[in-house]
């Protein structure tokens, strides 16, 4: 800011100099032509006013640079105003002037008006030889060396300006564009950075929300199967040793199925891509993992572990068997465990029916369960706790796929959870 204002300063007091003495040069030569022209005083003072004004044109030369160069072409007939072209004729090229004054800043026009003052120059230098070059004459130099002398100085006062100020000009409108680029790409690369963190952020969420959910899904069914074969132990343990034995014997197996499934995805937050050195993306490593353990062919073991522990569940698979993605075949077989897990929790002993049916490019699955009995303890005083977000993570699993789910309580009193999942993939 303080700098803006010091260059603005420095150039206002710089133009009222060049001004001044433009001014000075223009009234005092106009004065002295008009003098040897014999005209009277009155004649005199007023070309000499005129000067003076032509030379203070040079105050409004960066905002009007053609007033200037008009002024000088004004005032050559007088044998004034040199000075006055010189500085004019590089402003209007060194500056991009606005409205009609920008035409004249072109190379053409500024060759036009360069030769209209050398015209002019050489005319008025020849039409006054007679008055103003006496003693060049009388001392034998020749007229036309005089003419020629006349072009020559002609040439120099308005050609190199003219020349210099195109150049300036060039090079300012050069370092502009230069600055201006530069700025767009600061904002450019700004807008860029913003867009790599909002993705950045947007993809951390999206992982935090896909491992929260892998958790959920192995957590929430393994640890209810146990909370539930650990109640049953804790009743017939004095009554019924063998079944005693038997369920802690379930106990310990969902619990070692729980820690595989636990290190399969605590495994994956561990993978380093050998090239990058980087953790691999998530999705892509459990894809691998999963597909091989988890799928539709493993729903009748997950049947078997939820009538262990209590549940009446008949198992329906239809259809025409299809191979289905991976990730299709991971999802299905969640969906169908967090609907039991659900059952397990807050409809215990209640009867359930899973039905698998094969469809074209796809398959479908629906779970429900009938009413509840009205004794039956909420899921809270059975130590199995629920977060609410089982049904949120299934509906996020079918969407991902591009496929359908409904969920909710049916006429009958219980609950249904249906999917649709189409794959374009799926072959026969």
């Amino acid at each position: 800011m303080r700098v803006g204002a010091w260059t603005r300063r420095r150039s206002m007091w710089l133009d009222i100099g060049l001004a001044a003495v433009a001014a000075a040069e223009c009234g005092g030569s106009a004065a002295v032509f008009a003098f040897r022209q014999g005209l009277g005083t009155a004649a005199v003072v007023a070309v000499a006013v005129f000067g003076v004004i032509a030379g203070s044109t040079l105050l409004v030369r960066r905002r009007w640079p053609l007033i200037p160069v008009a002024a000088a072409l004004a005032t050559i007939p007088l044998d004034a105003g040199y000075t006055l072209l010189m500085i004019g004729v590089y402003t209007l090229g060194a500056y991009r002037p606005e409205g009609v004054a920008s035409r004249f800043a072109e190379r053409r026009a500024m060759t036009a008006l360069c030769a209209l003052a050398i015209a002019e120059t050489v005319i008025v230098s020849t039409l006054t030889l007679g008055t103003q070059q006496q003693n060049a004459l009388r001392h034998g130099v020749a007229a036309y060396v005089l003419v020629i002398l006349s072009v020559l100085v002609a040439i120099g006062i308005s050609v190199p300006p003219a020349m210099l100020g195109l150049y300036i000009g060039a090079k300012r409108r050069l370092l502009e564009a230069l600055r201006e680029r530069a700025e767009g790409l600061e904002t450019e690369i700004s807008l860029l950075a913003d867009q790599a963190h909002e993705r950045a952020r947007r993809a951390r969420m999206e992982e935090r929300t896909r491992i929260a959910r892998e958790m959920h899904d192995v957590v929430a069914h393994r640890v209810s199967l146990l909370v539930v074969h650990a109640g049953a132990l804790e009743r017939v343990v004095h009554k019924d040793p063998d079944r005693a034995a038997q369920s802690a014997k379930l106990m310990g197996d969902i619990g070692r199925q729980a820690l595989d499934e636990l290190r399969q995805i605590l495994g994956v937050l561990r993978t380093v891509e050998p090239d990058e050195q980087e953790p691999a993306p998530l999705g892509a490593a459990a894809e691998g993992d999963e597909a091989a353990a988890l799928g539709l062919a493993d729903l009748p073991k997950l049947v078997d572990e939820s009538r262990a522990a209590g549940l009446g569940v008949r198992y329906t698979l239809g259809g025409l068997r299809r191979e289905l993605p991976a990730q299709a075949e991971r999802t299905a077989y969640r969906v169908v465990q967090e609907a039991l897990t659900n059952v397990l929790k807050h409809a215990p002993g209640t009867d359930v029916e899973v039905v698998i049916a094969y469809i074209v490019g796809g398959v479908a699955l629906a779970v429900s369960n009938t009413c509840p009995a009205a004794d039956t303890t909420p899921a809270a005083d059975r130590g199995l706790p629920s977060g609410g977000n089982g049904l949120v993570g299934m509906r996020e699993r079918v969407h991902a796929l591009g496929g359908t789910f409904a969920a909710g309580p049916t006429a009958e009193g219980g609950y249904r959870v249906e999917a649709r999942l189409v794959t374009a993939t799926a072959t026969a």
